[in-house]
Formats: C-alpha cells, sequence, structure tokens
C-alpha cells in the first residue's frame, strides 16, 4: 500500500523556521523525483519544490529560492523540506508529491498545515 505521510506542520512566527518531513512506503523510493506543493486558502495548488532520484539536484519555485531547502535520505524513504525566514504569504497546506520516472505513476500525501502569523 502506497503511503505518502507529511509531518511538521504547525504555527510559526514571521522569520521564523519549520522542517516538514514525508516519509513514504508502498513502492521504490530512490526511482521517484519527489517535489512539493502548497496550496493557500482560496488558490490553486502551486509548485515549491522538487528534487531528483539520485544525486540530489534540487529546483524551486522563485517564490521560496534561497529560503527553503529540499533534500532526500534514500536509507530513510524520507524527504524533507527545510523552510526558513518564513512569511505569511507561505501559509498553506503542504503536500508531498511522488513522481516515478519510468512510468505515469504519481502520489500523493494528505498535506501539512503551515500558519505563518504573529
Amino acid at each position: 500500500q502506497v503511503q505518502l505521510v507529511e509531518s511538521g506542520g504547525g504555527l510559526v512566527q514571521p522569520g521564523g523556521s519549520l522542517r516538514l518531513s514525508c516519509a513514504v512506503s508502498g513502492f521504490t523510493f530512490s526511482s521517484y523525483a519527489m517535489r512539493w506543493y502548497r496550496q493557500a486558502p482560496g488558490k490553486e495548488r502551486e509548485f515549491v519544490a522538487r528534487i531528483a532520484t539520485i544525486g540530489g539536484s534540487t529546483y524551486y519555485s522563485d517564490s521560496v529560492k534561497g529560503r527553503f531547502i529540499m533534500s532526500r535520505d534514500n536509507a530513510k524513504n524520507t524527504v524533507y523540506l527545510q523552510m526558513n525566514s518564513l512569511k505569511p504569504e507561505d501559509t498553506a497546506v503542504y503536500y508531498c508529491n511522488a513522481a516515478s520516472t519510468t512510468s505515469a505513476s504519481s502520489y500523493w500525501g494528505q498535506g501539512t498545515q503551515v500558519t505563518v502569523s504573529s
């Protein structure tokens, strides 16, 4: 059974930091590119960051570049999103996505809420 379980969300003040985790099971983690997306109330889901299967090359949206860092631990079947210098506009539900590099398979987690507010 495929599972992606996000954790680490919460309430943080502007300028603060959070680290999100996404633990996966049920598929060959090392064969999947991993992405983070987010969806703010009343807005479309948007891409945040991605990381390659091997080598760990990353790509970020302009809105988070320089503040967020995505990483993966293939031994633990987990990806992380370190979020620094958080802004109120980062408030959203953050979703983990796994996309196969060899098929059309794509899986989503249930999301974790991040709220940036004073």
